[in-house]
């Protein structure tokens, strides 16, 4: 079942948690923890497809789920002191129905404050008419302006106007890079040569960030043995090798 999911819609993992167990009508006491990960890691693959950064509690609850799936599937159970089986899922049914429950209660909270901003306090029309016509005395007002009054106003303007001009602005920019893309141009390229030097790399890309990703890029190759360094005397620089290449070579 494809489904598409926009990151406002949840606050939290747990509020990601929620929304599938309502949308699936599933029991929350005895939730099909083997769906409802796979679930919450596709969701989190589709952040990463985006380029969205992910918020580490989001991490950590993807690491429980796994863990707690992980021990669903070890056929030996584990028992407390009075030999009774220990559900693994125990700890997330009740961080889910707590946090549903202060999730009510909030819902409910901001309900009253919208209501109650809606409303106005009741008060003198008469009185407050008056109050505001004896404010708004321009004639009163004319006849005590002078020029130091009149540059106050002008110097209180304008020192507003430079602390407007002078406030740090933030922009925000997306690169057309990633981790997987920069993983696989490697790959292509050594498909084509054996051996391909760093430097190449940047001679294609020479943004900084363009360097940082494709760095990583390579960390991560190694991490999964696809790859071999080789390292020049003398030199900053350093080759790439096919690792699969490289054993039939050897």
């Amino acid at each position: 079942m494809n489904f598409e999911i926009k990151l406002p819609l949840f606050e939290g993992p747990f509020d990601l948690l929620l929304f599938f167990i309502e949308r699936d009508e599933l029991d929350i006491y005895d939730i099909p923890i083997s769906k409802i990960t796979n679930d919450f890691l596709d969701y989190i693959h589709h952040l990463e497809k985006l380029n969205i950064d992910i918020a580490s509690e989001f991490i950590v609850v993807a690491a429980t789920l796994m863990r707690i799936k992980v021990k669903m599937l070890i056929p030996r159970a584990v028992v407390d002191e009075a030999g009774n089986e220990i559900d693994p899922r125990e700890d997330l049914v009740k961080h889910l129905l707590e946090y549903k429950k202060y999730k009510s209660v909030l819902e409910e909270f901001t309900h009253l404050e919208e209501t109650r901003l809606n409303l106005e306090s009741r008060g003198n029309v008469l009185k407050e008419i008056k109050k505001l016509s004896e404010g708004s005395n321009v004639e009163a007002e004319l006849q005590d302006l002078d020029l130091y009054k009149l540059m106050r106003v002008f110097q209180r303007v304008m020192h507003r106007y430079d602390i407007s001009n002078t406030k740090p602005t933030h922009t925000v920019v997306t690169y057309p890079y990633t981790i997987a893309e920069q993983k696989d141009f490697i790959l292509n390229k050594l498909i084509a040569t054996s051996k391909l030097s760093f430097l190449e790399i940047y001679e294609l890309y020479k943004e900084k960030i363009a360097l940082i990703y494709n760095f990583m890029a390579i960390l991560e190759l190694l991490q999964l043995n696809k790859i071999q360094i080789q390292i020049g005397l003398g030199f900053n620089n350093f080759w790439i090798l096919n690792k699969q290449e490289s054993e039939i070579n050897n």
